[in-house]
């Protein structure tokens, strides 16, 4: 029989033996894909490697390099936590495990509550489960039969999730030794695949997300090809905890949650300087850029919120109360607030585009239990703006804002990737319409030649977006920034503007934050710098520190000439001992401490230590001046 043939990812054709698994294809074009392959993304989607190869796809073989790759390694490793656990814990009920980034959990229902001692046991069982290297093999079997299995096994959770198929759909189930479970797939090859595994919390989780359903017990965990790869995610992990921004904003005194405001921060002193420089850096560059500052009430009434679409479709996240008899919302997004800024008066083509910027504060009904430092809070600032345009701007203006979000990134040091994401289920307007602003956010992430992926139907319901996601220094992504192209909320509020042809006309609107959230953008910024904040930054920019009492008229003095050049300074004139105020201002991470001794008040000059970097030496004051002027304006 001859044989068949494959596109590869390059373009490049492949042929290969019929009957042959993508597996031995992986193998038959390198003998080091065939050892790291994981899976095969087969015509757009992810297969099992067990799957027999068929002719005239394009296939792209996933390792762990790739996020399809690690998803599915990890999915596995979900699996093999489950098996550990009914074997050490017979009676367990299986409800769902997926992988998640950096990796995977399985919710659980025991009558055991499982321990912090119980992880090392089930750790130690899944590494046995991976020696014993068992194939993953999939059955497509009928909806009846998976019923019948499942109802001997006592599996309540997967009989729920099998009621929720549609009838005549074939339902896939994975076995691996004498473990089976419901699943889509795919898998590796083989539990021996998975080479480090570590088991790291137990959480409570509502079946299905839902208080209304049964506290099931979640471990999660994670797992890496090789022992050293798990390693150094351990070391980024206790690195992480080192900066959690709750730990730092309590130590450094920046902000906090009270008992009396779950999900409602509290900035302390020292945190509004940083968020004040934030917030005026922002204004600065949008002035620069073309934005016109706007203010917006916190509460409006239901019959905006209906108009716009929030009311029907995102009532839960809201805020309501009765003003004279009257429903009334606290406003969970600024847009609306914004549009009747733009239609308080007729607009000409001649002013397009329009862009309003606004710090403004929302507020959004978060559950109890995902609430966390300020990463999740019931109430925060968003930076927003709304561009009012004519649809042939459009390209020209998401370039602009793409520009304007990469400037600030990048002053923060921060990378980044973009993600597209789609029309989502509860989406208002037409396909049509959805389509067209698809493909407009579409040409203008080709056009400025930014890469990106796909996110399928995880638009706003209003229209497509393009998400930014930041790395921070310990390789961590946060989803921050976001530009929404929007046909249909100008329907909704019948916004017009006059055109060339004396005619009215539908303007488009462009929905975009930066920072995202003050309040996060701020808890990011703590653990990004561990709470070092660069001089521009700084709740405070320099410390004077005085060796004896008789030093105190000159470290004022000093503190004074640097506080007139609009210098934020403070003066440590306690009656301790030098190394000890030094060594308490690198724990309060200040940027330069300046020692003030004998030598130093008779030259008139100041030893500076900087932080990272240790003693400077002895320069006078004017000099220091020059120098934290030029970190400052260059954001160093």
């Amino acid at each position: 029989m001859s044989s068949l043939t494959v596109t590869l990812k390059d373009g490049s054709l492949h042929e290969m033996e019929p009957g042959s698994t993508w597996s031995q294809v992986a193998a038959g074009i390198s003998r080091k894909l065939g050892k790291e392959a994981l899976a095969a993304r087969v015509d757009g989607a992810v297969d099992d490697l067990q799957s027999q190869a068929q002719q005239d796809r394009q296939v792209e073989f996933l390792t762990f390099a790739d996020e399809d790759g690690r998803a599915v390694f990890r999915h596995t490793s979900s699996h093999i936590l489950a098996q550990a656990v009914q074997r050490l814990f017979p009676g367990t009920k299986l409800a769902i495990g997926p992988a998640i980034a950096d990796g995977f959990y399985y919710d659980l229902d025991s009558e055991h509550v499982f321990t912090n001692e119980d992880l090392a046991a089930i750790e130690a069982e899944m590494r046995r489960i991976v020696k014993e290297d068992h194939p993953l093999v999939r059955r497509d079997v009928s909806r009846e039969e998976a019923n019948e299995y499942f109802t001997l096994r006592s599996e309540p959770y997967k009989l729920e999730l099998i009621q929720d198929l549609p009838a005549d759909v074939q339902v896939s189930l994975y076995k691996q030794g004498e473990f089976i479970d419901l699943c889509r797939g795919p898998h590796l090859p083989s539990t021996g695949m998975v080479g480090a595994v570590k088991l790291l919390s137990i959480a409570g989780a509502y079946w299905r997300g839902s208080e209304q359903n049964k506290m099931l017990q979640r471990i999660y965990g994670t797992s890496f090809p090789k022992q050293n790869d798990l390693d150094e995610y351990l070391q980024r992990i206790e690195d992480a905890k080192r900066r959690d921004h709750r730990k730092l904003g309590q130590e450094l005194d920046l902000f906090g949650i009270a008992d009396e405001g779950p999900g409602f921060p509290f900035f302390y002193p020292k945190g509004m300087i940083i968020r004040n420089q934030l917030e005026e850096f922002w204004r600065q560059l949008h002035r620069q850029w073309g934005y016109q500052e706007i203010k917006t009430p916190m509460i409006l009434s239901r019959e905006l919120w209906e108009r716009s679409g929030h009311w029907d479709h995102y009532e839960e996240n809201m805020y309501f109360l009765k003003i004279d008899e009257e429903d009334y919302a606290i406003k969970p997004m600024n847009c609306p607030g914004g549009i009747i800024c733009y239609k308080r008066r007729p607009h000409s083509y001649r002013e397009l585009p329009i862009r309003y910027g606004e710090l403004g504060l929302v507020h959004r009904h978060e559950r109890s239990g995902v609430l966390h430092g300020l990463m999740r809070v019931r109430c925060f600032t968003q930076d927003d703006a709304h561009i009012f345009m004519m649809p042939e701007q459009i390209t020209g203006e998401i370039i602009k804002v793409i520009k304007l979000i990469d400037f600030i990134y990048k002053t923060f040091g921060f990378s980044y990737r973009m993600e597209l994401s789609t029309k989502p289920e509860n989406a208002m307007g037409s396909d049509e319409i959805w389509e067209q602003a698809t493909d407009a956010l579409k040409q203008a992430l080709e056009q400025n030649g930014n890469a990106y992926k796909i996110n399928e139907g995880d638009g706003a319901f209003y229209g497509p977006k393009i998400d930014f996601h930041l790395q921070d220094t310990l390789g961590r992504n946060w989803q921050c920034g976001t530009i929404q192209l929007d046909f249909t909320m100008p329907e909704c509020f019948d916004i017009t503007y006059i055109g060339e042809d004396g005619e009215k006309h539908r303007p488009v609107m462009i929905h975009r934050t930066a920072f995202g959230s003050i309040e996060r953008f701020l808890g990011i910024l703590t653990e990004h710098y561990a709470g070092a904040f660069p001089a521009w930054l700084a709740p405070v920019q320099a410390r004077v520190i005085t060796v004896a009492d008789r030093h105190i008229p000159v470290a004022s003095e000093v503190a004074a000439s640097l506080e007139q050049r609009d210098f934020r300074v403070e003066v440590d004139d306690r009656n301790e001992r030098v190394g000890y105020k030094i060594r308490d201002g690198e724990l309060e991470k200040i940027p330069y401490l300046l020692v003030v001794g004998d030598k130093e008040a008779e030259a008139g000059a100041v030893s500076v230590r900087k932080r990272g970097q240790g003693d400077l030496g002895r320069i006078s004051v004017g000099d220091f001046a020059v120098q934290l002027a030029s970190d400052i304006a260059q954001k160093a």
